[in-house]
C-alpha cells in the first residue's frame, strides 16, 4: 500500500518542450508535480533548461558514431542522473540523443518510459 500511495502522491507530468529564452541553452521542459495532470495551474511547476545552444545532436544529424561517443562519455559523468526524468542530463540522453532522429517521437517515447 506504501508504495501505491508513493507513485500517486508523486507523480509528474511533461507538460511541454520549447525553445528556451536562455542564451546558453537549447529547450526547456515544463513539468507538473500534482496528483492530476493540470490542476496545479501553473503554482507547482518546474522548469528545466537543457542542451547546449549551437552543438549538434542526434536529432540535429550527428553520426551514430558521435551519438555512442556522447553516451560513453557522458554515462559516467559523476553529476548525470538518467534515472530522474526531470533532470537535465535525463533530458539531454533521451530527447536529444534518443531511439530516433525526431524530437517529437523522442519526447513520447520519454513520456512513456517515466510514466509522464
Amino acid at each position: 500500500m506504501v508504495f501505491f500511495w508513493k507513485l500517486y502522491y508523486n507523480k509528474m507530468w511533461l507538460l511541454s518542450v520549447k525553445k528556451s529564452d536562455r542564451q546558453d541553452k537549447r529547450y526547456v521542459a515544463t513539468f507538473c508535480k500534482c496528483k492530476i495532470k493540470n490542476q496545479c495551474r501553473g503554482t507547482n511547476h518546474k522548469l528545466v533548461n537543457f542542451g547546449q545552444k549551437g552543438s549538434e545532436t542526434y536529432i540535429d544529424g550527428a553520426s551514430e558514431q558521435k551519438k555512442e561517443s556522447y553516451l560513453a562519455r557522458h554515462s559516467k559523468s559523476p553529476g548525470e542522473d538518467w534515472s530522474k526524468p526531470e533532470t537535465p542530463g535525463a533530458l539531454s540522453r533521451f530527447l536529444l540523443w534518443g531511439a530516433s532522429r525526431s524530437l517529437r517521437e523522442n519526447i513520447e517515447k520519454f513520456k512513456k518510459k517515466f510514466s509522464l
